[in-house]
């Protein structure tokens, strides 16, 4: 396979590309003149992933480059192809070095009970296992300097004002859509934000217990967000609430940003705080940490508990059939 043209460009590959916040940080690596990079928009939709790099290319500054690859993060056979297929163009140098891996895509089910391919609930089988076993898959190619980013999102921490809480419970009963008591007296709809909360909230512990197993060079850091008015993460909610987010909701950011401050942003907003996290020089030794857009900020305490943090990685590499490849 023929080398990269690219002389000293770096592969960066976002989940969820095609759209949103993973389109937007796209963007704003691609027209970035700092340096040379290849973004790889990494979505299920082959179509809608070729049109997004196609219109991506279309504004990229000189020198830099943006292709689409298939990725399901909702089936493992889909993972393993596609780590399998980026590890050999990055070992046979088609493929820049691998610089960043932003663990960005992810869903909202709403009231839905829906399954993964592998038959775990959707919510935490793709929003955490999912990129668990692609980051898994891909340990062998993240090498020094490189990062990884998981999005994950304020909502794991219900704050002061006593917000909706995640509800822990054994991975493996996560993985078949159970919750912890918490959770105990919700309805369908509330039961899927909190899935989603929880989902956040094992980003979290992943991020930090992957943290403390990679190699001197290579950093894990998670996003938050924000609340982006603008993307589809809510298409599985019930009509009358997407349709509320998607043409009311936006009318009023401007008065929704008085009342939640820094809590309400754009994509483009948030796209651009996440390629600073994916690409800044300064960042090269920072890890373990979370941030908030750009600000350096406390996880929730709940997220320090190292014990589940272990054994959410212990039983991921279960669930995903990791523990039996390495």
């Amino acid at each position: 396979m023929p080398k990269h043209p690219m002389g000293n460009a770096r592969t960066v590959v976002i989940t969820g590309g095609n759209s949103g916040l993973g389109h937007a940080c796209a963007q704003a690596i691609l027209g970035s003149s700092a340096g040379s990079w290849h973004v790889v928009i990494a979505s299920r939709d082959a179509a809608r992933s070729r049109a997004a790099a196609d219109a991506l290319a279309a504004g990229a500054a000189a020198g830099n480059s943006v292709e689409a690859m298939v990725l399901n993060l909702g089936s493992l056979d889909s993972i393993r192809s596609f780590a399998a297929e980026l590890t050999d163009r990055l070992s046979s140098g088609a493929l820049p070095q691998l610089h960043a891996l932003v663990c960005n895509a992810g869903v909202q089910m709403g009231a839905n009970d829906a399954r993964t391919a592998d038959g775990f609930e959707a919510t935490f089988g793709i929003n955490h296992l999912g990129h668990f076993a692609l980051v898994h898959a891909l340990l062998p190619v993240l090498k020094a300097p490189s990062r990884v980013v998981v999005v994950s999102s304020g909502t794991h921490d219900p704050g002061p004002k006593g917000g909706l809480a995640p509800a822990w419970n054994d991975p493996h009963a996560l993985a078949r859509g159970e919750l912890g008591p918490a959770a105990a007296k919700d309805n369908a709809l509330l039961r899927g934000q909190r899935r989603y909360c929880t989902s956040k909230l094992a980003n979290i512990y992943f991020t930090y217990a992957l943290a403390r197993r990679l190699p001197d060079g290579v950093t894990a850091n998670a996003f938050d967000p924000g609340i982006m008015l603008d993307t589809a993460l809510g298409r599985s909610m019930p009509a009358p609430v997407r349709f509320a987010f998607r043409h009311i909701a936006p009318r009023f950011t401007w008065l929704l940003r008085r009342v939640m401050k820094d809590s309400i942003h754009t994509a483009q907003e948030s796209g651009r705080a996440l390629a600073w996290l994916a690409t800044a020089p300064e960042l090269a030794g920072t890890t373990a940490r979370y941030f908030d857009g750009r600000r350096d900020v406390p996880s929730s305490d709940e997220s320090h508990d190292a014990a589940r943090a272990e054994q959410l990685w212990k039983d991921s590499l279960i669930l995903t059939g990791a523990a039996t490849t390495r």
